[in-house]
């Protein structure tokens, strides 16, 4: 018979050996607490390197002659500072997608685009007076932001509406009209000159970020369609400078409060 008490005894042993080697091995592993980078812009005359700079200096100046090139005029300078409901760029904005997205719209689906509402703070910069580049459109829509379209009830026109008033912002609208009363409700509620109807189909033009509730705007999300054009706002921008010959002042009443 086999002498379990004396075979306990002798695994155990070797199970407290293979314990001590192990902590042993681990002991004199070096392991690394600290990672140090510094970031040499290769744009920097004492970090450039002949051969590099010489690769990128042809595509550089190819990008720079195209965003540098002329492609319009503007008359005054177009920001979002200079209005509580509505700005100058935030109209040109609107209108802009609204028009150009419609051509897209109109060609792959056979209907029009109602209403254009976007955020301000998609914004990111002015559209200063005098010539207007390609460089200008980057520097206004930074990001990679399409064109998505999508299909609501005039209930959830009314929603919008309602979060256009509560946030106090202008946001760029286009399409739609609208009077604030003295308890801070809308009336007369408009889209292309009608009176919005609860149950009617509302196409409405924004950016893929709003249209998955961004910013708060999940009125989006209730949508029964979507349509994404794959036009970036950026390229919608370009292609209207290119155009135009002067770009408009936008100006007209698209909200009133009483």
């Amino acid at each position: 018979m086999v002498n379990l008490k004396k075979y306990n005894d002798v695994s155990k042993l070797f199970v407290i050996f293979l314990t001590f080697l192990f902590v042993a091995s681990c002991s004199k592993q070096n392991y690394v607490t600290k990672i140090e980078g510094k970031r040499i812009p290769i744009t920097e005359k004492e970090n450039q390197v002949p051969a590099i700079e010489n690769f990128i200096r042809p595509y550089r100046e190819h990008i720079n002659k195209d965003l540098d090139s002329i492609l319009a005029y503007c008359p005054e300078t177009l920001d979002k500072s200079t209005g509580k409901w509505q700005t100058t760029i935030g109209n040109l904005m609107a209108d802009v997608t609204l028009t150009r997205g419609n051509l897209v719209f109109q060609a792959r689906e056979k209907k029009n685009i109602d209403i254009c509402l976007l955020n301000s703070g998609g914004i990111r910069s002015i559209l200063p007076k005098g010539n207007v580049t390609a460089r200008a459109a980057f520097e206004i829509m930074p990001f990679e932001n399409s064109l998505v379209v999508i299909a609501l009830k005039g209930e959830q026109i009314f929603e919008m509406v309602d979060f256009f008033i509560g946030e106090k912002k202008p946001h760029p609208l286009a399409g739609i009209t609208f009077t604030i009363d003295k308890n801070n409700v809308a009336k007369n509620i408009l889209v292309q000159g009608k009176l919005v109807q609860k149950e009617t189909i509302y196409y409405v033009g924004t950016n893929d970020y709003l249209s998955n509730g961004g910013d708060n705007m999940n009125f989006f999300k209730k949508g029964v369609q979507k349509f994404d054009l794959e036009y970036k706002l950026r390229n919608i921008l370009i292609d209207y400078f290119k155009e135009v010959d002067t770009i408009p002042v936008i100006k007209d009443v698209r909200i009133t409060v009483e």
